[in-house]
């Protein structure tokens, strides 16, 4: 199998899995628990918060353990709008975020808040004079990805949230889940931004958001009070405390893997783009781990299926939106043709892959845009 959808999700790496494993049969106590075996896990899950709190120049107590980027970007945008919604009922976004930032958007209009979505340019990237406009003295949150889900196109963070730290009443998220690991962010700069383990060859249901102590949020889930009262709930202790080794692993091959992921992208951009019928998406300055192409004679919804037949693995669009939507929203912002938007390939690759497997998938390709019809 050749496996190219690692922006949908990545294989459990071996140190992790074993960890997990091992913390899974020991340490297996409730950290509420005032009994030594519990307050032995209370003290790891601490350790593994301020480790993690070290990665991103943050304060523990602004570590938020989550059952993921889905819930930590809900916890950070609702919670926000409802705890400051005196302050101002405007919040800005954009046109091309994942899923668990744009419901989260349409949800809080039901609730009274004025919502702007910033449209994007050719390459998929936030236009900052478009965000300067929209910003007003009512903007409470302004949402921005890092790097798109889907083309891999890479915002200039500093520069957000420069713009938006000029308005006192506002804060600066961010979905930073295809960055963390990947690419250098000015993390002291964003007032809040997540993390998925299952992106980082973790663990699935394993996430967290760090959001800054001078923000409040509203809670969305009440109960015994954990995670400094904003996430009631028994802690997933074994997750949360792999996920401190999972993002350190992270970071620390960083450099290494994103080299190696260079190579693999910039071939497949060359071969690629040498094809008729075939139209690249992405940017050459974005992400090194996502290419996005489409087909512009041929649906690409067949070639995906023909492609999964030979036992490579791509996907069409987000993996969190694709069974709702039948093209991707994000190309259509991009200004692109419905041929274009409707008929998308998205290949996004890890330190894992190699070039020969890069090949196999254009010769693939090849054959198949030959055969079908």
């Amino acid at each position: 199998m050749i496996y190219l959808d690692n922006a949908a999700t990545t294989p459990v790496r071996k140190e992790v899995l074993e960890g997990y494993q091992e913390l899974l049969k020991t340490q297996f106590a409730n950290p509420a628990s005032l009994h030594r075996l519990g307050q032995e896990s209370a003290r790891l899950l601490d350790k593994a918060r301020e480790q993690i709190a070290s990665f991103f120049h943050a304060k523990k107590e602004e570590v938020i353990f989550t059952s993921g980027a889905t819930e930590a970007n809900n916890l950070a945008i609702k919670g926000y709008a409802f705890r400051y919604q005196n302050r101002g009922k405007h919040l800005i976004t954009t046109k091309v975020e994942h899923p668990s930032v744009l419901r989260a958007f349409e949800q809080l209009e039901n609730f009274g808040f004025t919502c702007t979505y910033l449209p994007v340019d050719q390459d998929g990237k936030v236009r900052l004079i478009d965000l300067q406009n929209a910003m007003t003295k009512d903007t409470i949150l302004v949402s921005i990805m890092a790097v798109n889900n889907e083309v891999g196109s890479i915002n200039d963070v500093r520069a957000i949230a420069d713009i938006v730290h000029q308005y006192p009443k506002a804060a600066f998220h961010s979905d930073t889940t295809q960055a963390i690991g990947k690419i250098n962010l000015p993390y002291e700069s964003i007032d809040m931004f997540v993390c998925s383990g299952h992106k980082l060859e973790g663990l699935k249901g394993s996430g967290l958001l760090i959001k800054r102590k001078k923000i409040d949020l509203l809670p969305l889930a009440s109960g015994g009070g954990q995670e400094f009262g904003l996430r009631s709930g028994t802690n997933d202790f074994p997750k949360e405390v792999i996920l401190a080794k999972t993002i350190r692993l992270a970071l620390e091959e960083q450099k290494t893997r994103e080299a190696k992921v260079r190579i693999l992208h910039d071939h497949a951009w060359t071969c690629l783009s040498s094809l008729e019928g075939i139209q690249i998406n992405s940017s050459a300055d974005g992400s090194p781990y996502i290419l996005n192409i489409s087909f512009l004679e041929k649906k690409a919804s067949v070639i995906v299926e023909a492609l999964s037949r030979a036992g490579i693995m791509v996907s069409t669009i987000s993996a969190c939106s694709s069974k709702k939507t039948a093209h991707s929203v994000v190309l259509e912002a991009m200004g692109k043709t419905k041929q274009i938007y409707q008929n998308s390939l998205r290949m996004s690759f890890s330190a894992e892959n190699t070039l020969e497997e890069i090949d196999q998938t254009i010769q693939e390709i090849t054959r198949i845009m030959r055969e079908i019809r």
